[in-house]
């Protein structure tokens, strides 16, 4: 998957900035599904390998193997395709915050929500209190929706203009909805 060369980042309690993206997203389809990801190899990047890739090679890794290696030392996160059932693997999710400094929800397209729940999933009832990024088809009019449900990073499609994309995080000052980020705004009645 290409990527963009600078992300979003909103911290918890932060303000909106333009970040260098320091993560390539790899898909097993890349190189096929029994392959190892190209930056474990010459180390040019940190990866983000598709979850079910992990899962599938997590217990066939030696403890003191390169893939386990690399991501003690933050070089590997893992991204969540938009139909896995984080729920049905939070063992392994309690595992992975060893391990994994980011994760990532793929939007395979703009309409497809289905990632909005794998964030606030993570966030709400797996208690995972490290980056979370949108990645594929993220277009500006998701950010505020994402920022919301717990993504605290944003690789936005190619074609979408980052200076706009900044801006959309001061569009409102009230908050109707408590949200992972922050509580309603009280509004007092004079």
């Amino acid at each position: 998957m290409s990527a963009q060369q600078h992300i979003l980042h909103f911290p918890l309690g932060g303000k909106i900035c333009l970040a260098p993206n320091e993560w390539q997203v790899w898909s097993s389809q890349d190189d096929g599904a029994n392959s190892t990801p190209p930056d474990l190899d010459h180390g040019s990047h940190k990866v983000l390998v598709p979850f079910t890739w992990w899962r599938s090679h997590f217990h066939a890794h030696q403890p003191n193997s390169n893939v386990l290696t690399k991501a003690k030392n933050g070089e590997i996160g893992v991204w969540f395709a938009a139909d896995e059932d984080v729920l049905k693997h939070a063992d392994l999710i309690e595992e992975g915050k060893e391990y994994w400094p980011l994760v990532a929800a793929h939007f395979p397209i703009f309409r497809d929500g289905r990632s909005f729940s794998t964030a606030a999933i993570l966030r709400d009832r797996l208690c995972w209190n490290k980056e979370i990024r949108m990645i594929g088809d993220v277009l500006i009019d998701q950010l505020l929706q994402g920022a919301r449900v717990g993504f605290d990073s944003f690789e936005l499609r190619q074609d979408q203009d980052l200076a706009v994309a900044q801006k959309q995080f001061d569009l409102f000052s009230v908050t109707t909805q408590n949200s992972w980020r922050d509580k309603r705004t009280v509004m007092s009645v004079l």
